[in-house]
């Protein structure tokens, strides 16, 4: 019993020499995609800039607590689709969102800042987000806000939020460059639990309905689409018509490169204790 005892106690001595942990924090930069109802086509033609900042806390070599604060500006056109429906639904949207993403972190191979042997790992994080957007889109040459206009006949007070919860995946590789410093690279998705970071979901409205609730401006973009000869002989934006597909929610992704600078020790085990 002692000799297994003994063989525990230096089985748990060898991993915590190995144990490594402490905050890190840092930056990131890249670009930023939106896929939704006006990127079927999953396209990736149209990058935003994308920023943010993260700050870790390793407690351990493998396992790491992440949060990540970020700002990423989408847009999409259905002049850009490959499909000929879209492109005479001719709509369009941009929107700033910004994010934040609490959650975990595994590193697939032992990582410990300054070895020489363990100094990079592929890794992958899923987090819990909460997001925050607003679809804008341009009416007479000025941005305006979509969720103002009600363009899928919500009734005043009774607009879609733009907050949303979600959750927050992806993968990455980091290795040193020093003790200090880390470089990162990773691929970040955020899936939402809405479908309105676009503006578009369910259905066309009555558009005389609509006219009297929100104006003219509201019917105007709304119902954007344009005559594609052979396609439509008339806008397609009547009562009821499939506007977007409401049973799949929105998502963005950003590719991005972040240098992260450790502010923690190696933990060494005491000896001579008792």
């Amino acid at each position: 019993m002692r000799n297994l005892l003994l063989i525990f106690a230096l089985l748990v001595g060898s991993l915590s020499v190995h144990a490594q942990e402490g905050w890190e924090a840092g930056v990131f930069a890249g670009g930023g995609h939106y896929f939704g109802d006006l990127n079927t086509d999953l396209s990736l033609n149209d990058p935003g800039i994308a920023l943010g900042a993260i700050a870790r806390y390793n407690f351990s070599n493998r396992w790491t607590t992440r949060l990540y604060l970020g700002y990423t500006k989408v847009s999409a056109a259905d002049s850009d689709s490959r499909n000929i429906y879209e492109q005479a639904r001719n709509l369009s949207f941009r929107s700033d969102v910004i994010d934040g993403a609490l959650g975990l972190e595994f590193n697939f191979l032992q990582y410990d800042h300054g070895s020489r042997d363990h100094f990079w790992t592929p890794y992958v994080f899923g987090s819990f987000l909460v997001s925050n957007f607003n679809p804008q889109a341009e009416l007479d040459g000025e941005l305006v806000d979509l969720r103002d206009f009600g363009t899928e006949g919500q009734f005043t007070g009774d607009e879609y939020f733009t907050t949303s919860l979600g959750v927050n995946y992806g993968m990455g590789v980091k290795f040193d460059l020093s003790y200090e410093w880390s470089l990162n690279v990773e691929v970040n998705v955020r899936q939402l639990f809405s479908d309105y970071l676009d503006d578009v979901s369910t259905v066309y409205p009555d558009i005389e309905d609509l006219e009297d609730l929100r104006g003219p401006d509201a019917v105007r973009l709304s119902d954007r689409s344009i005559i594609i000869p052979g396609v439509n002989d008339a806008l397609i934006g009547e009562q009821g018509r499939l506007r977007g597909n409401a049973d799949d929610n929105d998502q963005y992704a950003t590719i991005s490169i972040g240098l992260v600078y450790y502010f923690g020790d190696l933990k060494c085990p005491e000896y001579g204790s008792r």
